[in-house]
């Protein structure tokens, strides 16, 4: 981790079995629970409101996550994954969750447990994509409730970034930088 900034009040809290991977900054009230993984050029910015990540959760490469100045924090469950250069702001998405690459989560929208958005999706601000639903677009609507393999593959993508932010934290992996 480049950068753990403590100039808020609040110190991030991260468990020692989570991974944060090399340019990665984590600010403020920041919670990372047990084997989760932050990958690399993240941003976490706990500055306004809380950041709360659960177990077993992956946050994939140049992730921004945020909450508002108006009371709304950004709640991450268990067994999330968050594919890479997604945005979250001042959302929730619940256990098993699935946001796909480049996806934006806005104020106050939740994903709820095994829903999956899209990539390139953004979900307006207080909408739901419901338990096992797919949503896609911009703005995001329901394609359609998602099949019983692919709720099953939703934790086997959380398993496998278990396992490969593991052999990074025991191999302790060295990035170049040019």
């Amino acid at each position: 981790m480049d950068t753990v900034l403590n100039s808020v009040p609040l110190v991030p809290s991260v468990d020692p079995t989570a991974f944060v991977a090399r340019g990665t900054q984590i600010i403020g009230d920041v919670t990372i629970g047990e084997q989760s993984s932050i990958w690399f050029n993240c941003v976490l910015r706990g500055d306004v409101q809380k950041i709360s990540i659960g177990r077993r959760t992956n946050i994939q490469d140049g992730s921004i996550v945020h909450g508002t100045t108006n009371g709304l924090s950004t709640i991450i469950g268990n067994d999330v994954t968050v594919g890479h250069g997604a945005i979250l702001h001042a959302c929730t998405l619940e256990d098993g969750a699935f946001v796909g690459f480049g996806a934006r989560v806005l104020d106050g929208a939740v994903v709820q447990s095994r829903g999956m958005l899209a990539a390139g999706a953004v979900l307006s601000p207080r909408k739901i994509v419901g338990a096992g639903e797919l949503w896609a677009g911009n703005p995001a609507r329901l394609l359609r409730t998602l099949t019983d393999e692919e709720r099953a593959s939703l934790s086997l993508a959380a398993s496998r970034y278990v396992a490969l932010s593991e052999r990074y934290r025991i191999n302790h992996f060295i990035t170049l930088t040019f």
